[in-house]
């Protein structure tokens, strides 16, 4: 019964936050249509067959479907192939609106991932207060798939010692890990007034001098008001998309594999995110929903970037792409994407053999 539960606590958590995140999203591109006049056929969240729907006076099919996770918007005349006429659109068609006019509906998806991430950023921060490192060193949040992660640390642990060596806070814990990449160490931790030894080894780090074990301290809140959370919101927007482009970067440069987490991931992350509490919760769905809105500007095609390159290209040139130019790149997308999806689901899976092996061993020792 208990695992029952878990796995519709899991289930539940990861369509409240994905279906918020992408939902969001498609009412991006649904809002933006109306506000230019062009007609929606559909409006759907999740995909398969329809449980329930309605059609609004607009013609407008409003649809939840079977299986809950992802969403759709299907503008009228966006497929070129289904137009009545493709050499000249109707006027509440998508593409019979000038280029800059789908340019706006195309962005419109992304930016309300990042007015969301904003939005439930602001609101934390303000509820809670500016996040600052605590200098006790206990562990305040983990990355997934990092050594501490695998060695069985976990978020609320305090570290005392570091191999038998008493720490004197977070500073000391920090350094003496940066030192101690790919050697195996020992901490000594408190979980719930019960002492422990964690055996744990540091990995480098992107710059390869440096011992990491994907660990970060507790936060201590600061009260603010509402004009600095907004600002830290901005940071954290912003922040967050830079770094997803320059670790990446990063990785291809030195031809090393992207750590990139596909669905199992993700919804390992969520799940552990809810049950950590909603604090961390609503600063996931932030997160996932800045990684979609970025994912999203990328000029690949399928994604609202990809089409959004098409339409700079028209704008410049000063007429259309062919229909077989957009077909064939469309091709090309999803070759690539659902290479993309294996690469991390393959990610994934190598994680959770990694942790399993790792919690082996951890349980060997002890």
């Amino acid at each position: 019964m208990t695992q029952v539960l878990s796995i519709l606590h899991t289930v539940l958590a990861n369509a409240f936050a994905l279906g918020l995140v992408i939902v969001l999203h498609e009412a991006g591109h649904f809002f933006m249509c109306r506000r230019l006049g062009v007609r929606v056929e559909k409006f759907a969240f999740g995909f398969g067959a329809e449980l329930i729907g309605f059609t609004d006076r607009r013609g407008t099919r409003f649809s939840l479907c079977a299986i809950p996770f992802g969403g759709f918007v299907k503008p009228a005349g966006e497929d070129p192939a289904t137009q009545e006429n493709p050499t000249t659109p109707k006027a509440d068609e998508y593409f019979g609106q000038k280029w800059n006019r789908r340019l706006l509906i195309v962005y419109a998806g992304p930016a309300m991932n990042y007015l969301l991430a904003f939005a439930l950023y602001s609101g934390l921060i303000w509820y809670k207060g500016m996040p600052e490192a605590s200098k006790e060193p206990i562990i305040g949040n983990m990355m997934v798939g990092f050594p501490a992660d695998k060695a069985g640390v976990e978020i609320g642990d305090k570290i005392t010692a570091f191999d038998g060596r008493a720490l004197t806070g977070w500073e000391d814990l920090a350094s003496s890990i940066h030192r101690s990449a790919e050697k195996e160490i020992t901490l000594s931790v408190v979980r719930a007034d019960k002492p422990l030894q964690i055996k744990v080894t540091p990995k480098k780090d992107d710059s390869g001098e440096r011992g990491v074990i994907g660990i970060m301290p507790q936060a201590e809140y600061k009260p603010v008001g509402p004009l600095a959370a907004g600002g830290e919101a901005l940071r954290l927007c912003w922040q967050q998309s830079k770094q997803t482009v320059t670790t990446i970067a990063g990785k291809l440069w030195k031809r090393e594999r992207p750590d990139l987490a596909g669905p199992v991931g993700i919804f390992q992350m969520v799940s552990r995110a809810s049950r950590a509490g909603w604090e961390e919760f609503v600063f996931l769905i932030g997160f996932i929903s800045v990684a979609i809105g970025f994912f999203n500007l990328l000029p690949l095609p399928l994604l609202d970037g990809g089409h959004a390159a098409f339409y700079w290209w028209e704008g410049i040139r000063g007429r259309r792409a062919s229909n077989e130019a957009m077909e064939k790149a469309n091709t090309v997308g999803i070759a690539f994407l659902l290479s993309l999806l294996v690469f991390a689901t393959y990610n994934d899976i190598l994680r959770i053999k990694s942790d399993r092996a790792a919690k082996a061993q951890q349980a060997e020792k002890k």
